[in-house]
């Protein structure tokens, strides 16, 4: 069996250090070992309250990010899902042989649909991811700890098609980065990094000037006493910029704690900024020099690959459940 990896991101704003950390780094890696499908998830952006001029714009946007990250078009399918409508129609299938109750306990639907009322789109929302993951019989997904709900129900979904129509979808399985999986707030280290928090001190973009990201960091909240510690129980806001230290620098928490541990928390903070804003530069700089018509036009071709495959995939679904 292929060992393919699938993932995605919605095209809903700026991209931020907990993308590239959370996501796009263990995409990059990971590419060396699966057979690598990104995916600009366009349908599950519409599912809450959008501008659709800001949403065509933010597909591009994202897929450009994508390869500024290191994301390689010559070895990763890199596409938008609404330009592969099997999605939608795998989604469907699957959706009839799910059980209501498990959408309903959702974490997120719950969060959501506080936010922007109980609309079907987020009650689906899960279907849907389980689709995209399955459509191409993907054996691995990288998700963070939010998502690890979404992947067990998906896991359960594809186990009940194999029961009832026999052996079609791989169940994947999780992969989550070891230091990074969730990047915190840089004002409220109990919380997660959000491109819509409202303190834009919170959140650092990936793209933005420099100088911006420097006063961020210096002045990210920390925390009481003085030592440079990883510890998330008492130092949730030191430990927060260790692990970003950590994957910008190369060096181990250990390293860390033992370099840092006696200096003032300023002095820590100016050293994570100045590591961010150098690893951040050839990102930016690649980000650039991306000319959005050829962007486009591997957008479009590797969409044509992509619904090769998953056509491939709903011909054997089709044919497993009757249609065919």
């Amino acid at each position: 069996m292929t060992k393919r990896v699938f993932s995605g991101m919605q095209p809903t704003g700026s991209v931020h250090l907990g993308n590239l950390i959370g996501a796009f780094n263990n995409w990059v890696t990971m590419q060396d070992e699966y057979d690598a499908i990104y995916c600009v998830v366009d349908f599950h952006a519409i599912t809450m309250p959008h501008e659709p001029a800001e949403l065509r714009v933010n597909r591009t946007y994202l897929a450009k990010a994508f390869i500024a990250a290191g994301v390689d078009p010559e070895r990763s399918l890199i596409y938008r899902q609404a330009d592969v409508p099997q999605h939608a129609e795998l989604m469907w299938i699957l959706g009839a042989d799910t059980p209501f109750g498990p959408l309903t306990r959702m974490t997120q639907f719950k969060d959501k649909s506080e936010k922007a009322g109980e609309r079907f789109g987020l009650f689906a929302y899960p279907l849907l991811q389980a689709a995209d993951i399955l459509i191409h019989k993907a054996t691995a997904v990288p998700v963070g700890d939010d998502q690890t709900q979404h992947l067990e129900l998906t896991r359960d979904i594809a186990q009940r098609f194999n029961g009832m129509y026999g052996e079609v979808f791989p169940v994947p399985e999780r992969i989550t980065p070891e230091i990074g999986a969730r990047v915190m707030s840089l004002q409220d280290p109990t919380s997660k990094m959000s491109k819509s928090d409202p303190d834009q001190n919170a959140t650092v973009m990936l793209f933005e000037d420099p100088d911006r990201v420097m006063k961020k960091f210096k002045r990210a909240v920390t925390d009481s006493g003085t030592e440079v510690r990883y510890d998330w129980d008492e130092k949730p806001g030191i430990s927060n910029l260790i692990e970003i230290f950590s994957v910008f620098s190369g060096a181990s928490i250990p390293e860390i704690e033992a370099e840092w541990g006696e200096s003032l928390y300023g002095h820590f903070k100016v050293a994570v900024g100045e590591a961010v804003v150098e690893g951040l530069r050839p990102l930016r700089e690649k980000f650039e020099s991306l000319d959005d018509g050829e962007v486009e036009g591997i957008l479009t071709s590797h969409a044509a690959r992509g619904r090769e495959m998953a056509e491939d995939t709903l011909g054997e679904v089709r044919a497993a459940i009757g249609l065919a």
